[in-house]
Formats: C-alpha cells, structure tokens, sequence
C-alpha cells in the first residue's frame, strides 16, 4: 500500500499516516513560472494499491478547481506508471453542492466532477460527509465509500452537553435525514432518548430567507445543530436563532467541514452558538484570531474514521 498527500502540511494527512503506520510516499512537486505545476511520484507504483489524499477547498495557494486539476493529474500519472489501483482520498469534495438543476440552463457540477474521475480510471473514491449522499452516490460509477462524520463526534458532544437533554436538529429540510441518522445512532449509544428539530429555510439566487419555524419540541434541551458543513455561518446563526426562541438551552453547530468564508468571523461569535464541533477535513486558517471564536471552536480529527475506511479497503482488495 502507498500513501500520497498533495499537501505537505496537512494534519489530517500526517494524522491519517500516523493511524495507518505508512510514511507519506514522497513526490515532486514542480511549479513553472506560468502557473503550471508537474507533480511525479518518487516511489514506483507498479502493481501498488495507492490512495492519495487531498481535500479540494480553496485556501491562500490554490482554488477548488487548480486542486482538483493537480489530483486528476497525479492519479493519471500513477495510472500510467502501472498502480494497480488508485483510490482518491478527498475529505472534502469540491462542486458537490450543485448536484442538481433547479433553474433553467443550470449545471450539474458533481456528476461532471465524478466523470473526470471516473475516465481517468479512478477506481475508488472515499468521500467525508457529503452534502447529499443520494446524489453523490448517483453521479459516480466507480465505487465509492462515503463516510458518515457523526461517529467522531460523540465524544466530544457527550463532554459538552453532559447530562442534559438532547436533541438533533437540521437548519434546513434538505438535511433532515442526516440529522435522524444521527439521532438514531446517538440513542443507541446513550441508551436514552433523543429529540428531533427541524428549521425551516429557503434560499433562491443565493439569499437566505426563512419565518424561523421550529418543527420539533427542543425546550430545555442542548440542541446539537447538525449540518455537512458551515460556509458563512449564517444558516447555522439564523437556526440557533429560531432554537433558542423555542426554547432551547443551548445550540451546539455540528458540521464536518468548517469553510468559514467572511462574514464567519463575524458571525459566529454570536451568542445564539455555544460551540462550534468541525473536522479537519478544512483547516480553519479563514477564521480572525478572535479569542471568542477560537473558544467556541473544538476540531475533531477524521484520520480514524479514514483510517479504518483505508484498512477495510486494502484488506478486501487483497483477497
């Protein structure tokens, strides 16, 4: 087995080495004076099952689509110097949001996404918490194993909640089913009930707009406000809003992938959220160094969840 990471200074990268006892294959990583890069494996892959991690958010070195180029490039280099297999390690999935038509002429960004993949003979993809897992599943014809993020979660959330009342709560009906699945697996392990919320929300030429409806009884509880991933916050801030009105003890904001686009920093040191439970799927270099913000924040490391996904892989392609 090999292990490439596309960015040097990944932790969940490092961490997810770390988990699986491999080094981080080296490879060269060459960049010409016009923008373009070459990357080349150093560590020959003939007949080598290979797994590359890389998540595709844009960050201060490169955007979404030159990290999706520079992948599609380094699976088609270790495919042509003979892997046996390649397997994309993407924690975070860029375009996966646009994965339907909903105005006239519209893109379907995953699907074209997933055929990039796929004709470069990608055979796996391992996937974090998608923003909707029917959809992803749909678009792409290699296998693929995508990861639920709530197992990391419950520890940190049985710390921050203690003893109270529970409930899970989706800030919109588009994530209603990740929030029972949840809601399902935390009762079993806590062997007690778990309340349910829903927050209505609608969103037409990127506004956000909603009555602040609760469907759910949430009075008294710590609400756990669960979502695929926190981009400005304002969803998140508008739902905790709405919670607390209907009583609510506390919200906790739940999501695997911390974006944190401006105005995050801004908004979400408000009061209507306690805590804040990210992956590290995205690293949070967007936030300001505001001391409230950064004492809301707690970081769960995925690179066990990928870890076993990796160890399960490998086992089973080995038969």
């Amino acid at each position: 087995m090999q292990l490439y990471s596309l960015d040097s200074d990944s932790i969940l990268a490092k961490a997810l080495a770390a988990s699986l006892g491999l080094p981080i294959a080296s490879h060269e990583d060459r960049h010409f004076e016009d923008g373009e890069c070459k990357l080349r494996p150093l560590l020959d892959p003939r007949g080598a099952d290979v797994y590359v991690i890389y998540s595709l958010h844009g960050d201060s070195l490169h955007s979404p689509h030159d990290k999706l180029c520079r992948l599609l490039m380094f699976i088609s280099t270790l495919r042509e110097h003979g892997a046996a297999r390649v397997t994309a390690v993407v924690p975070y999935l860029a375009y996966a949001r646009k994965d339907r038509q909903t105005k006239m002429f519209d893109p379907v960004n995953l699907r074209y996404v997933a055929q990039m993949f796929e004709s470069l003979g990608t055979a796996q993809m391992i996937v974090l918490e998608a923003h909707n897992v029917a959809a992803l599943q749909n678009a792409f014809r290699c296998q693929m194993m995508h990861l639920d993020v709530h197992p990391i979660f419950d520890a940190l959330v049985l710390e921050l909640a203690g003893t109270d009342a529970l409930a899970i709560a989706s800030p919109d009906p588009g994530g209603v089913k990740r929030a029972q699945q949840w809601r399902e697996s935390l009762e079993t392990t806590l062997k007690r009930p778990v309340g349910f919320a829903m927050v209505d929300k609608r969103r037409s030429a990127g506004i956000v707009s909603s009555e602040n409806l609760v469907a759910g009884d949430v009075n008294g509880m710590s609400v756990l406000l669960f979502d695929d991933l926190i981009a400005s916050g304002e969803t998140m801030n508008r739902a905790a809003k709405a919670l607390l009105a209907a009583g609510a003890r506390q919200v906790i904001a739940c999501a695997a992938h911390g974006l944190f686009i401006d105005p995050a920093s801004e908004i979400l040191t408000s009061d209507n959220i306690a805590k804040i439970i990210v992956t590290d799927s995205v690293p949070p270099f967007r936030l300001a160094a505001d001391a409230v913000l950064r004492d809301k924040l707690c970081i769960a490391s995925a690179a066990p969840l990928f870890a076993h996904a990796i160890k399960l892989s490998h086992a089973t392609w080995l038969r």
